[in-house]
């Protein structure tokens, strides 16, 4: 359906009327048949019957689940144009593929179709906010492209700028990226900044000059921890030590830590982007949520990368859900007994994917939840025209366990309405898809088609059959 311009005109009244509010300002609140006005950028009511202003936009939201925007703080958005093509891979086959042989084939138009294509998907996902960990920016013109991405899509995003062709020593030395970030990257609540640091575990710290550089900057630092056999507790301690282990740090993964590594998080304000899809298959370790209520940890959901998995927090929150449960049921196993109550619920995942984001990224003021005052990020999950959107039974369950993208009817970010009836509004996909494709080719070519192809189909070590030692008496 083609909307009028004047429908989504910027700054246009906007009143959701009739939805089940989940409003996330504590877990599990419901408010039925209720209203959310949007005057500007920002949520002025929430409640039922509320009057609009003769010139507002109204939704219609009855039948229709309305909650914060969703938030991802880890998605390595510039490899999205190779969507599903490491399906089959292991961790190491990932790093082999970017680090070792082709992720120096992307050129900073790559950079830009794959950022562009990966901000159109989460904003089709409800996700609102999105931290980029671009950590595939090795020249400036590349950081330049993965910008231009991000300010041409209307969303919220965080440029967590890495460059894994070079150690964090020396991009974060260089002078010319310190004046590009603060000439280029405006810190307006639209495009913020991160640092994107993975580091050895050396006791010298030859990461210090981008930690240095995140310091002087005022921006905090994400890194993959917890990841087995690359990232362990010999980097936390090395953090540690330097003093850099500092507040609104971002730990992405946190599985393979020690109870001491989580207490160094906990006290120094940290907290962990759990992206349990990626745990589970490429083995980082186990979805850390268990040893997050141990030690009182923040926890946010993250996707991490479309090369494998499926770039919405939908998948994301079932992910996580299901595998707590699941460690929850194998522990009571082992000591022979059943789990009769659960202790992750649906709220708080869905917590996790609202408040958790906005708490990791210093936004818990203004994001994260439905309330008056705070901006007007905000999705309704509604479809009519499919038999799982009836009955809405236990509101919180249906959107982590029930609900999908196709489901997302309506998109507010900022007060501005970026996807309406299950569309997008004004992207040009057409464009979008030539883009990428033609960075496929660019890839394909440059990689042999032999080389591709067997990027996609892994050779499966064979297989050996134990003895069986049963003998049938």
């Amino acid at each position: 359906m083609v909307h009028d311009a004047s429908t989504f005109e910027l700054g246009r009244p906007l009143l959701l009327r009739g939805g089940t509010v989940l409003p996330m300002d504590t877990p599990n609140r419901i408010l039925e048949h209720s209203d959310v006005l949007v005057l500007g950028n920002r949520i002025a009511e929430v409640g039922p019957d509320l009057k609009a202003p003769d010139d507002a936009l109204i939704i219609d939201a009855s039948n229709g689940i309305v909650i914060p925007g969703l938030i991802d703080t880890h998605r390595h958005m510039w490899q999205t144009a190779l969507r599903g093509y490491g399906a089959d891979w292991t961790l190491s086959q990932y790093f082999v593929w970017f680090f070792l042989d082709h992720g120096h084939l992307f050129r900073p138009e790559d950079i830009h179709a794959s950022t562009v294509l990966a901000a159109l998907e989460a904003l089709d996902a409800g996700v609102t906010t999105t931290v980029d960990w671009s950590h595939g920016l090795r020249t400036l013109d590349h950081a330049a492209a993965a910008v231009d991405a991000l300010t041409s899509v209307p969303g919220r995003y965080v440029l967590a700028y890495g460059n894994l062709h070079q150690q964090p020593g020396q991009w974060g030395a260089d002078p010319a990226l310190r004046r590009f970030l603060e000439e280029r990257v405006p810190r307006n609540g639209m495009l913020d900044l991160q640092f994107a640091i993975d580091i050895t575990g050396d006791p010298a710290l030859p990461e210090r000059a981008a930690f240095e550089l995140a310091r002087d900057l005022g921006a905090a630092v994400t890194t993959h921890a917890g990841v087995w056999g690359t990232a362990r507790d010999g980097c936390i301690d090395v953090m540690a030590a330097e003093g850099f282990m500092t507040p609104g740090n971002i730990y992405v993964h946190g599985s393979s830590l020690s109870d001491e590594s989580y207490r160094r998080i906990a006290d120094t304000g940290g907290s962990l982007s759990i992206s349990a899809e990626s745990e589970q298959h490429a083995g980082q370790g186990y979805p850390p949520t268990h040893a997050a209520r141990t030690f009182g940890l923040p926890v946010s959901l993250s996707m991490d990368t479309s090369v494998w998995w499926s770039a919405d927090l939908f998948s994301a929150m079932r992910a996580t859900l299901g595998a707590d449960r699941a460690m929850e049921h194998l522990k009571a196993h082992a000591r022979d007994e059943t789990v009769v109550h659960t202790s992750l619920r649906a709220h708080d995942v869905l917590a996790f994917a609202t408040q958790g984001g906005a708490r990791a990224l210093g936004r818990q003021s203004d994001l994260g939840s439905i309330e008056v005052g705070k901006k007007a990020d905000i999705v309704l999950i509604k479809n009519d025209r499919s038999p799982v959107s009836f009955p809405i039974l236990h509101p919180h369950g249906h959107v982590v366990l029930q609900a999908q993208r196709g489901d997302v009817h309506t998109v507010v970010v900022d007060g501005r309405v970026v996807k309406y009836q299950h569309e997008l509004v004004g992207a040009d996909l057409a464009s979008v898809r030539a883009a990428v494709e033609r960075t496929v080719g660019h890839l394909r070519e440059s990689v042999g088609e032999a080389e591709w192809k067997k990027g996609m189909d892994m050779p499966v070590p064979e297989s050996k059959a134990l003895e069986n030692n049963f003998k049938a008496t």
